[in-house]
């Protein structure tokens, strides 16, 4: 028998069922899972390692989710058609596993550990995301490889005012709060999400609820690895540790590094600072050593020295924190750093702001532009268009570093999507005709520059006239817990975010969240602690959004004059043709003859269309265009029209876009005229008045007569004919008429 089949079926909780399978393909890797739930078929890989690279000093875990198009039943639409390097919505989805498998491992664990994530089989109201680290976590579960615990992953979602776990996507349409939730048995790991200004309540009544959820999922899991066997995990080699090195390194460099951390240096002199003190550090131990001057530790003694100061600092600012309630440059427990922030400080992109948070400055700026500039964002399920982009960069000289420039890598996509996201919660409905790209350039950086990405991102749109309905502001809250005792920081640095138990990143206005991200790597968070952490990033976000609201109050009334006008309006569906004219005629030469972009749509039985341009007046011309083409001339109208043609018995008048009507030569003036030479020329504006259609042709007649003061004295003439004599037989000169899709007839001099 080539493969035994191993596969275990859970109730999700409300009726639908997961099914967990191993032991049938993708055999020749450590651990190897399918995970189930109606036509959505996940496979999930695991390989590691048996020894870390030499050297190896920290732990190389990649994660990698990819969605087969097959799986949809599609062809990629690149060039090559296949699949390519994974997408911003891959990315993403790879990220929210990475940071919840991470912290499963072993601090000691160095093996390169690899997670493949493939969406096989789509199912379109199935979403997948939620679903791919209870695959992987469960490819662990059945493998050798050492994890502590196991891990799963789940949607909470509030559909119609209730609770769902894992929603459909149909009932993700209705859904105002939205979290993706990974934990272990007991405790919370990662929440990641977005919501419409709910409360910090209803946040931790999401959590409780998919917990419970999760802890079905670990134990259906546990199941599966008994099933298989698998309880025994693999040794492997552990780092080398040199106690009596350790003692030294604490001995030399405990208290300088007290004295260094209550000094308030700026990030720079800090890290010189530090890099002093492991220079005397090695000349001590080199002393210790019995070296002659001039001679170096080896490199593995530097290495170990190097791992055990950083780890001596980690537990000296932790300790100064819970104890003397004081922070590394100075600050209280809640303080927030010096705000500084402008808008309007470019004079050419459609809004600017810049905001500067301590040593953390983001220079942001919005652009407007048109329908035809909509993001295409395409996934296996579905291809749909995004008219809110947000660009988050990240280059090397806001931290001071040299390093090649290369595209966006995970990080900026991550931290990019975590403010569109939010700032997405206020910008204005489905209707609104711009498409808006909002790109932060990170100018300096020292913690949470996404968060001053989501304030810089509020005062640029407000700036470029968005009507956003309010401001988002974003804090990057910390956690240092030791024992029973803890202390929640606001605003935290670089430095802390590294050295604390918690990093969450909270945004949203003055009513609510609107967006979260958050990494624990403490066990035995409390629900307690958890709620007195929200509650003070509350209090930071309204600091921040008081000054945001003392710098730029609300939106611009309209777009700067440089930016893009927009004039909508809507037209009934028969007159799409012809505004759109024969192959596109009509609208190519509005836009070319006013300079504007015109977008049309049909939605709701209805024709929309929406013009760009950047001056106010083309954009009124091509708007009274289009309005002439689609207007229903009514008898007793007047118009200033032109003269399109001259003919011996009265001459054709454009007086709306595409239509013209007949202004017999009776009707030109009151007095008698034999022709029109020297009276009207092709080109000449003239001021008619719609009397009526001819009731055999339909054609529109027009008067120029009517406009006119009747002389004192004289006699209304009979008018003349307005065919052809008969003895001369049928015209050949006569212009034909065809139908228009306003009504009545037009001439074909129009083409």
């Amino acid at each position: 028998m080539l493969s035994q089949k191993f596969s275990k079926s859970f109730d999700i909780g409300d009726g639908r069922e997961i099914t967990l399978e191993t032991g049938r393909i993708a055999r020749q890797a450590d651990g190897s899972v399918t995970v189930k739930i109606g036509n959505c078929i996940l496979l999930a890989t695991v390989v590691a390692t048996d020894e870390p690279k030499p050297g190896q000093e920290f732990f190389p875990l990649s994660v990698d989710y990819q969605e087969k198009f097959a799986s949809a039943g599609r062809i990629p639409g690149s060039f090559f058609k296949r699949e390519g390097r994974i997408n911003d919505s891959e990315i993403l989805v790879s990220r929210i596993v990475d940071r919840a498998l991470r912290p499963l491992f072993p601090e000691d664990y160095f093996c390169e550990v690899q997670v493949i994530i493939n969406l096989i089989s789509s199912d379109k109201e199935v979403m997948p995301d939620a679903m791919a680290c209870l695959a992987a976590s469960a490819a662990l579960a059945v493998s050798d490889v050492p994890i502590q615990e196991i891990i799963s992953e789940v949607r909470v979602s509030r559909v119609d005012g209730a609770f769902r776990i894992n929603p459909t996507r149909s009932e993700m349409e209705r859904s105002d709060l939205d979290f993706i939730i990974a934990a272990t048995e007991h405790n919370i790991m990662m929440v990641e999400g977005e919501a419409k200004e709910c409360s910090e309540e209803d946040l931790v009544q999401a959590l409780e609820i998919g917990h419970e959820a999760i802890r079905r999922q670990i134990k259906a899991q546990e199941e599966l690895r008994d099933l298989v066997g698998a309880g025994k995990k693999r040794d492997y080699p552990k780092p080398v540790v040199d106690e009596a090195l350790k003692q030294t390194v604490q001995n030399f460099a405990k208290e300088p590094l007290a004295q260094q951390s209550r000094a308030n240096y700026p990030k720079a002199q800090r890290k010189e600072e530090y890099k002093k003190l492991f220079d005397d550090l090695k000349l001590h131990l080199a002393k210790e050593a019995g070296l002659q001057e001039g001679e170096e530790l080896p490199e593995d003694k530097k290495k170990l020295a190097k791992n055990y100061m950083a780890d001596l600092q980690y537990h000296v600012v932790r300790e100064m924190m819970l104890k003397d309630k004081v922070r590394l440059d100075g600050r209280g427990l809640e303080d927030v750093r010096a705000l500084d922030m402008e808008v309007d400080i470019l004079p050419t992109p459609h809004g600017a702001a810049l905001f500067t948070r301590g040593e953390t400055q983001s220079l942001t700026t919005v652009t407007l532009g048109t329908p035809l500039d909509e993001l295409l964002v395409e996934s296996a399920a579905k291809s749909e268009y995004s008219k809110f982009i947000l660009h988050y960069n990240f280059p090397p000289y806001s931290t001071g570093e040299v390093k090649f420039l290369r595209g966006p890598g995970r990080r900026e996509v991550g931290h990019g999507n975590l403010a569109q996201r939010s700032l997405k919660q206020m910008m204005p409905g489905a209707d609104y005709p711009y498409t808006v790209r909002v790109v932060s350039d990170i100018l300096e950086s020292n913690g949470s520059s996404s968060m001053a990405t989501v304030c810089a991102g509020s005062l640029a749109l407000m700036d470029a006239g968005v009507p956003m309905k309010k401001h988002v502001a974003g804090v990057a809250m910390g956690l240092i817990s030791e024992g029973g005792d803890f202390a929640v920081l606001t605003d935290i640095l670089g430095d802390e975010d590294h050295l604390g138990d918690m990093d969450f990143k909270v945004t949203g206005t003055k009513d609510g969240i609107c967006g979260i991200q958050m990494d624990i790597k403490v066990d035995g968070l409390s629900m307690e602690v958890m709620r007195k952490a929200l509650d003070q990033a509350r209090r930071g976000r309204m600091h921040i959004l008081d000054a945001m609201y003392a710098c730029f109050p609300e939106a611009r009334n309209e777009v700067k004059p440089h930016a893009p006008r927009m004039v909508k309006l809507y037209i009934d569906r028969e007159f799409i043709g012809a505004v759109i004219g024969p192959g596109g005629k009509i609208i190519q030469e509005i836009q070319r003859e006013t300079g504007t972009t015109i977008n049309l749509e049909e939605k709701n039985d209805m024709g929309e269309v929406s013009i760009f341009g950047t001056e106010k007046e083309k954009v009124e011309r091509a708007h009274n265009w289009i309005k002439g083409i689609v207007a229903v001339p009514s008898v007793g109208d007047e118009y200033e029209a032109t003269v399109k043609s001259i003919m011996p018995y009265g001459a054709f008048i454009e007086f709306l876009p595409g239509k013209q009507g007949l202004l017999h030569i009776s009707e030109v003036s009151w007095k008698r005229l034999e022709t029109l030479e020297g009276v009207l020329n092709e080109g000449d504006k003239v001021k008619v008045k719609l009397t009526g259609t001819d009731p055999k042709t339909g054609k529109f007649k027009l008067s120029r007569k009517a406009l006119l003061p009747k002389p004192e004295g004289m006699r209304e003439e009979r008018p003349r004919e307005e065919s052809a004599p008969r003895n001369e037989g049928p015209r050949t000169d006569r212009p034909k008429l065809e139908r228009n899709p306003g009504g009545g007839q037009t001439s074909g001099q129009n083409e």
